[in-house]
């Protein structure tokens, strides 16, 4: 037996302590994180998956049930997993999450959201009577892994990098808050020009306008062309002044047989009188 100021004893009770802390605290948790990169592994069998926040406290009481239904996820052929919307906003914004916790039902792709009670035996038999069945799956429209959606994950994104950004100006540069404001009007303004720029460039390309072009000024290889209907009209008038002339000419040499008859039948009037004056 060991003498009472022995360290045997404590020691023992140290040893055992950590001998069983792996299996009370160590446990591997059956819950599968999901992240923006391991997603798409939704798509593939079937699935049961939470969104929740750290400081959310009806997130911390469910997190007691979530892992005992986790424990079952094996016998029922599931998957459990779940997604930090704190760290993957671009997934937050994939499945717009506007409540939390919020809980989705996949199976092969098609996605159900779960509004049922929220216990370890209710998700039992929500899987195993297959009460999913009952519930209309979201539009391919707004699947997680199409185009709107993905979309909408990118804009999630960005909005926390510039969130980041943000903080990064305040807190490590020491600027003000309106001179992180200015930083970020001017950086839209350039990036609207930009973008402007390339929309421009890209029509151009793909639907180029039709633009007038300058009529050339007549040459002297062409100017014979123009120059025959002229020439028409030059002859046309001489024709006219040439018969206006004959028919002038015609007008005048009648007048003249006019008056010389005229003047001889005068002088037959005036002959006789002065024979008879003489006489």
């Amino acid at each position: 037996m060991a003498p009472p100021g022995s360290p045997v004893l404590p020691l023992t009770v140290f040893v055992l302590l950590l001998w069983g802390a792996p299996c009370t605290y160590g446990r591997r948790s059956d819950v599968r994180v999901i992240t923006d990169e391991n997603w798409r592994e939704l798509l593939e069998g079937e699935w049961m998956i939470e969104f929740y926040a750290p400081w959310c406290p009806a997130c911390q009481n469910l997190q007691p049930e979530w892992e005992s239904f986790a424990e079952w996820g094996e016998d029922l052929e599931v998957n459990v997993g779940k997604v930090d919307v704190t760290e993957q906003t671009g997934l937050s914004g994939r499945f717009i999450i506007t409540a939390l916790p919020t809980i989705y039902h996949c199976k092969d792709g098609e996605f159900r959201r779960y509004q049922g009670p929220r216990s370890k035996k209710d998700f039992i038999n929500f899987i195993s009577e297959k009460e999913w069945k009952s519930i209309e799956p979201v539009s391919s429209w707004f699947g997680p892994g199409s185009v709107l959606m993905s979309s909408m994950s990118a804009l999630f994104q960005l909005s926390m990098y510039i969130r980041t950004c943000h903080n990064y100006f305040i807190e490590d540069l020491g600027l003000p808050v309106w001179g992180s404001y200015t930083v970020f009007a001017l950086a839209t303004l350039l990036s609207g020009l930009l973008l402007g720029l390339c929309m421009i460039f890209l029509a151009d390309c793909l639907c180029p306008s039709k633009r007038r072009r300058p009529q050339p000024y007549p040459s002297k290889k062409s100017l014979p062309e123009f120059s025959q209907p002229l020439k028409k009209v030059e002859e046309e008038q001489e024709a006219d002044e040439e018969d206006v002339s004959e028919e002038e000419a015609k007008n005048g040499g009648g007048a003249k047989k006019d008056f010389v008859q005229a003047d001889a039948l005068r002088q037959r009037a005036v002959g006789p009188s002065q024979a008879a004056d003489q006489s």
